[in-house]
């Protein structure tokens, strides 16, 4: 196979005023600018007074966008979600039978780690991406492991149905593109993580970790088996580590990350809360979902509408050009029409996840404009149709 030289075509004539489409670091706030940070308290101690009173402001925040319970501990923790998520499973796994559900690569991941490295003996449900396993079919009387949005397919859960309000297992849900987004069935949920970095569009490398009471039960009355790590430690004597969710945070975080949160957590509120941040978000991917729809190149990699995530949207090329070609070509597609629109300025950051199937992924989440999504698909037709005529059999 050979590329050849594109024939041009004429230019879309509206380009998105914010390029960032991202699937994290994600889209900032609209609107924002350095000076949003100017009451970050740097040069000072976390520990200080005006560091702990950020740091609650973050959880009392946090709480109250979210809607979560108040008997649930909210903690700002190291490393991003996935040191949430890391916490949870070596905390408070290995007590019961545990079933992990992967229909991503994150999920996948989080396979490896109970299987591989803490090696349990855990029942494994995948399939593959696009398509979500049999919910209804899954015994929450075990610990559940599971993503509510599966970040790099564009597939996530409809809602908590599945999940019995009696259980005698735990859930643990990694919610990182999911939290601001989606609505939460916090009845449903004992372990939630996020970054702040995907919906808010806040700064990276912090996690927060929420546990409900029996989350909290399963902490103070199980010692697992193996040697924690310092910052995975949010017990002492048998019982939980109350500072930790109070904003006496583990490790230093960084201040001014700090207050970039609670500048996005001040803009959430400013927009309706979270039933304001759900509706942009599903009016960006409504935006994008139409555009799908109507082409004759793209479809959502979610099969069921009902499972299609509002944050990550992953697009497929069906094309019978595309799909003719040979298997090791065909990423170079995706990956192609991701350096054009770069150029332009147009979409950065769009190319799907490499362990999807080859196509493209776009951010709709809540701090993306409506307008953006919609400028940007008379581009995405564009460049499909430049990186098409480029290539000759």
């Amino acid at each position: 196979m050979t590329t050849t030289t594109a024939a041009t075509a004429a230019l879309p004539t509206v380009r998105p005023q914010n390029p960032n489409f991202s699937s994290g670091p994600c889209a900032k706030r609209p609107g924002w600018s350095l000076d949003a940070l100017q009451d970050a308290p740097l040069g000072r101690s976390h520990r200080a007074k005006v560091g702990k009173t950020k740091l609650k402001a973050a959880i009392d925040k946090t709480r109250a966008v979210l809607g979560v319970p108040a008997d649930y501990r909210i903690g700002i923790v190291p490393a991003s979600d996935t040191g949430a998520v890391e916490m949870a499973l070596w905390s408070l796994l290995g007590a019961r039978p545990i079933t992990m559900l992967a229909w991503e690569s994150f999920g996948a991941g989080w396979v490896t780690d109970v299987v591989k490295q803490l090696k349990l003996d855990a029942k494994t449900i995948e399939v593959g991406y696009g398509a979500l396993p049999d919910l209804a079919a899954v015994d929450t009387d075990t610990d559940v492991v599971f993503t509510w949005n599966g970040t790099t397919s564009g597939v996530r859960v409809p809602n908590g149905d599945w999940i019995k309000a009696d259980r005698a297992g735990l859930t643990i849900c990694d919610a990182t593109s999911a939290a601001f987004a989606m609505d939460l069935p916090w009845d449903k949920l004992d372990v939630v993580t996020f970054s702040w970095q995907k919906v808010l569009g806040g700064e990276g490398a912090h996690g927060v970790l929420i546990l409900s009471p029996r989350a909290v039960e399963r902490l103070e009355t199980y010692k697992p088996a193996w040697p924690l790590p310092k910052i995975f430690r949010m017990t002492k004597g048998g019982k939980l580590i109350e500072g930790i969710f109070q904003g006496e945070t583990i490790n230093t975080p960084s201040m001014l990350c700090v207050e970039d949160y609670l500048d996005a957590l001040d803009w959430a509120a400013s927009v309706g809360g979270l039933t304001g941040l759900i509706g942009r978000s599903e009016a960006n991917a409504a935006a994008l979902q139409a555009w799908i729809d109507a082409s004759d190149w793209a479809e959502n990699l979610a099969v069921e509408p009902a499972t299609r995530s509002c944050t990550s949207v992953c697009i497929k090329i069906v094309d019978p050009w595309f799909t003719a070609l040979p298997a090791d070509k065909q990423p170079d597609v995706p990956k192609q029409i991701a350096s054009l629109l770069e150029k332009q300025g147009v979409a950065f950051d769009i190319n799907g996840y490499r362990d999807a199937p080859a196509g493209l992924r776009i951010w709709c989440g809540a701090t993306v404009e409506t307008a953006d999504v919609t400028a940007l698909t008379p581009w995405l037709d564009w460049a499909y149709a430049e990186i098409k005529a480029g290539f000759a059999a």
